[in-house]
């Protein structure tokens, strides 16, 4: 399964008891990132509130709107005056009132026009979490299989100094060896157990991060795909980021809000007009006494229309600490713009240099092994003839265990720092990488549904988790190193002279 990253190394059976638990199904990176898209809370979590956000749209519009409300009262006067002479002695009355805002100073333009360039901001940065989602996904995939890997190095070392050790006492036995050569062969297989241990320790908190990622158990990963669209230069990758990077788009975006922010703060030092109506209806429900000669009637209606306008004189400062307010806060979107791009060069420049170095170290790290290689089958000749002692072998087969790797800790290290590159650049989100599972999420459909929503009744029910979770996912089982399968390498197999 990992011949592309171990340089050959086959399966061993302590890997096959590690990941017994795990159903024989090979999993795709595109089938993790497919799963993580549909099931990531965290995604998912961005998702809901970019809902939230699209809401403001209809919030702020809200306030131009015409108003009508309902009143109705009953009212039982259960003592009157005795200066009283037509008081009813119960009334029920009911009014209904109306309120069209025609001028308020621009603050309902500015608002709606402010919370529609955050609904783009926070599509960029729903775009920004399902990169973040996915540099995550990957970087614990391939954690994975290059913990796998070490578990199966460390493992095969194992074998091949138990076989050692088992040598070097039957040749000690015989008096080929000395104490000395034992007790090296037995520390170095020691070693060589808590490096295993180390490594199997390290791929059980990988899989428990992919399965936090991924929200399912990693079975059987296989070797992901190149990477699409890496640039050839730095400065390639930097101007496609400067164009497309979300976090940079977002910023930009509540840059342009917040000046429409002082729009509507210097909205409250302007006149409003407003044309208004209203409509009341009385009854005494028979109660009203009479008043001899003189007719009243025990019922009626009443409506009134007209125009309402308010010219604030002082309001004790408000007005202008508001929009000094909204003037600092434009400010910092300004400085916090800066910051985002110097974010985003820092981060790609990082990443860029971060997987150039890591294909130069993959490309010494396989000259390392192959050259580690061929000086183990040299040493061990050599110990075959009496020119080289039990130590040089131990020494020759761990430097081709520490090159083996270093050289899948470097495909890791490139594949990953790639991801990240392309993430800086905007480029790695669903619509770039083509997954499967049905179609993609869009955040268009939900604005266009609600942004010109007027029903007070409105609503879309009380949602429920569509995450899924982990807590009934059993963890991966404790291993029994012992007994070990005996590697058929053999390591010291002639006399010493």
């Amino acid at each position: 399964m990992h011949s592309k990253w171990l340089g050959g190394i086959a399966p061993l059976s302590l890997l096959a008891a590690l990941l017994a638990a795990a159903p024989a199904q090979a999993d795709t990176l595109r089938d993790a990132l497919s799963q993580a898209y549909v099931t990531n809370p965290n995604l998912l979590a961005a998702r809901a509130h970019q809902r939230q956000v699209d809401e403001n749209v209809p919030l702020a519009r809200s306030e131009g709107m015409p108003s009508i409300s309902a009143t109705g009262a009953y009212t039982e006067n259960v003592k009157q005056s005795a200066a009283s002479f037509a008081s009813p002695a119960r009334q029920f009355t009911a009014g209904v009132n109306g309120e069209l805002p025609i001028f308020q100073g621009g603050a309902v333009r500015n608002a709606v026009q402010a919370a529609k360039v955050r609904v783009e901001a926070g599509r960029a940065d729903l775009r920004t979490a399902e990169s973040n989602v996915f540099t995550d996904v990957v970087a614990a995939y391939m954690d994975v299989i290059r913990d796998q890997a070490i578990v199966e190095l460390n493992a095969g070392q194992v074998g091949v100094l138990d076989t050692n050790l088992r040598a070097s006492k039957d040749r000690f036995e015989v008096g080929d060896l000395t104490r000395t050569d034992v007790a090296q062969s037995e520390a170095r297989l020691s070693l060589s157990r808590s490096q295993l241990e180390a490594a199997q320790a390290r791929l059980v908190a990988s899989r428990e991060a992919y399965l936090a990622a991924v929200g399912k158990t990693p079975d059987d990963l296989q070797a992901p795909p190149p990477l699409p669209g890496l640039p050839a230069s730095v400065d390639t990758a930097l101007a496609i980021a400067m164009e497309n990077n979300p976090q940079l788009l977002s910023a930009r975006k509540q840059g342009d809000a917040a000046r429409y922010d002082v729009g509507t703060a210097r909205a409250s030092r302007l006149p409003r007009l407003s044309a208004v109506a209203g409509g009341n209806y009385f009854n005494y429900l028979d109660s009203l006494a009479p008043i001899p000669g003189i007719p009243i009637a025990d019922r009626g209606t009443a409506a009134s229309v007209g125009i309402q306008a308010s010219l604030p004189l002082y309001q004790g400062g408000r007005p202008g600490a508001r929009v000094r307010q909204a003037e600092a806060r434009a400010g910092e979107t300004l400085e916090m713009e800066i910051a985002a791009e110097r974010s985003v060069i820092s981060e790609l420049r990082s990443a860029y240099a971060s997987y150039s170095a890591s294909q130069a170290v993959i490309r010494s790290s396989e000259a390392g092994v192959s050259s580690n290689e061929l000086a183990l089958e040299g040493v061990r000749a050599e110990n075959s003839v009496g020119t080289r002692d039990v130590l040089d072998v131990l020494n020759a087969e761990q430097e081709l265990l520490n090159a083996r790797v270093q050289l899948v800790t470097a495909r890791r290290d490139a594949y990953v720092a790639g991801f990240a590159l392309l993430a800086a650049m905007g480029r790695a989100e669903a619509a770039n990488l083509g997954l499967d599972g049905g179609p993609l999420y869009d955040p268009t459909v939900n604005y266009k549904r609600v942004k010109n929503a007027i029903f007070d009744w409105g609503d879309d029910g009380i949602p429920t988790a569509k995450a899924t979770s982990t807590a009934t996912v059993p963890p991966l089982p404790s291993v029994t190193l012992q007994p070990l399968v005996p590697a058929t390498t053999d390591v010291v197999t002639s006399p010493k002279n």
